[in-house]
């Protein structure tokens, strides 16, 4: 049948990934290097992935292609679903709350007089590691702040600090698959090649793994770059320590 379906300019496309995360049907994927049409059946046509590209490879046409089968979408999410979260049901593929994008914080001194509003220095979204792509542009030779997800509570002063200037990645090194952190944080430090990466853990003995996570993604892919870790104590104290 002749339908409305995405075309991809590859000629334009640097494989961000942004495309493949806002398609809700998961009829985008990376392959080479470059986003790809996987199947038109799976394709609704309705065009969700266009405006977040960045590079603007992707656009609608009208041709001949499958029919868009709702049926098979559907059963191939669900089961994309369970590989992604183990089975938990908490699905982050095809998530538009994920798609990776950067932002622009505000440049000067804010907050500085008391009453006044604190700025945010998110620079990037997602922040978890499990949903930042490794090709994500943002990422590229970027300064990289590695953070365990407790330091917030504990550091008020984190966006100004620590933040600012830097691209931020949070996990938990108790609570979340240590392994599959290590390995795309390798992924992520073999292809963006960041400038820096900055640890920011607590206190707390477990939350050394974030340190070990860093360190051993680092030797993998990347020895040449520069790794500092501060220690934030329950109270806000921080002790700093250069490792490379």
């Amino acid at each position: 049948m002749r339908r409305r379906i995405i075309h991809i300019d590859e000629e334009r496309c640097d494989g961000c990934g942004i495309c493949a995360d806002a398609c809700h049907e998961g009829a985008i994927e990376i392959i080479g290097g470059k986003a790809k049409l996987v199947r038109d059946s799976y394709c609704d046509g309705l065009g969700d992935c266009i405006g977040p590209c960045p590079r603007d490879a992707i656009s609608i046409e009208e041709r001949e292609a499958e029919e868009y089968d709702a049926e098979t979408v559907r059963r191939r999410m669900l089961e994309r679903e369970k590989v992604d979260t183990g089975g938990a049901g908490c699905a982050t593929a095809g998530c538009p709350g994920a798609a990776p994008r950067a932002m622009d914080p505000p440049l000067g001194e804010v907050g500085s007089e008391k009453g006044s509003p604190v700025a945010s220095r998110l620079s990037s979204w997602p922040v978890q590691i499990a949903l930042v792509p490794p090709n994500a542009p943002f990422l590229r030779e970027a300064d990289l702040l590695l953070t365990a997800d407790c330091v917030p509570f504990a550091l008020p002063d984190l966006h100004e600090r620590f933040m600012r200037g830097r691209v931020t990645l949070v996990g938990c090194p108790k609570l979340d698959d240590a392994g599959a952190h290590v390995r795309k944080l390798a992924a992520i430090f073999e292809e963006a090649q960041p400038s820096s990466v900055t640890v920011l853990r607590m206190e707390v003995p477990c939350c050394g793994g974030l340190t070990g996570m860093a360190r051993m993604a680092i030797e993998k892919d990347a020895p040449h770059i520069p790794l500092e870790v501060h220690t934030v104590g329950v109270r806000g104290g921080v002790s700093t320590e250069r490792l490379q």
